[in-house]
């Protein structure tokens, strides 16, 4: 175990909570709720820095990121399904679980690829810097749709609903890039 690994472990330790306060914290808005999914968010950009910066990377770690980021995703992008209730909200939310069970199950699939047959001469399904950018829209629209209230008159539900349809448009197209290059190789 080392700190890259304890943020990874601390993110997905973070989701109950997240939930919890969720659903028994009546505030509006929520700014409790929001910084918990912050710190969370934040644990995913330190987890890769540190284990770049500090050499840590892990097999575990190569596990464990990708679990704690879908875990998060996933658990949040539901909760604010389930405080919107509207078919408007669930299109992009359905698009972007959708995406990240595909490319989850299709990184599996590289992974037993590569030691069964040395596919692609041992190379993983790498992050693409599309797919950095729609996390980084995902989860700010996500954090803004869960926030549930307005800052300096603006409404937080519009910037998020606009945010979270692009994050959906940059996970297909995300996603397409993985399809791509997996047939590539």
């Amino acid at each position: 175990m080392n700190y890259a690994n304890f943020l990874s472990c601390s993110r997905i330790a973070l989701i109950p909570i997240l939930a919890l306060v969720f659903f028994t914290y009546d505030q509006s808005p929520r700014i409790t709720l929001v910084f918990i999914f912050a710190v969370s968010c934040m644990t995913d950009y330190l987890d890769g820095y540190l284990a770049r910066k500090m050499n840590q990377v892990s097999m575990l770690g190569k596990f464990l990121d990708p679990v704690a980021d879908k875990l998060l995703v996933i658990t949040s992008s539901l909760l604010v399904l389930y405080d919107y209730n509207n078919l408007i909200i669930f299109i992009p939310i359905c698009i972007i679980i959708i995406r990240e069970v595909l490319v989850s199950a299709l990184r599996e699939w590289v992974a037993i690829s590569n030691q069964k047959d040395n596919f692609s001469k041992g190379k993983s399904l790498e992050v693409n810097y599309i797919g950095k950018i729609k996390t980084f829209i995902q989860m700010f629209s996500i954090g803004i749709l869960l926030f549930n209230g307005s800052i300096f008159t603006i409404d937080t539900y519009i910037v998020g609903l606009y945010g979270i349809y692009f994050a959906a448009f940059l996970s297909l197209l995300s996603m397409l890039i993985y399809l791509k290059n997996v047939v590539r190789q």
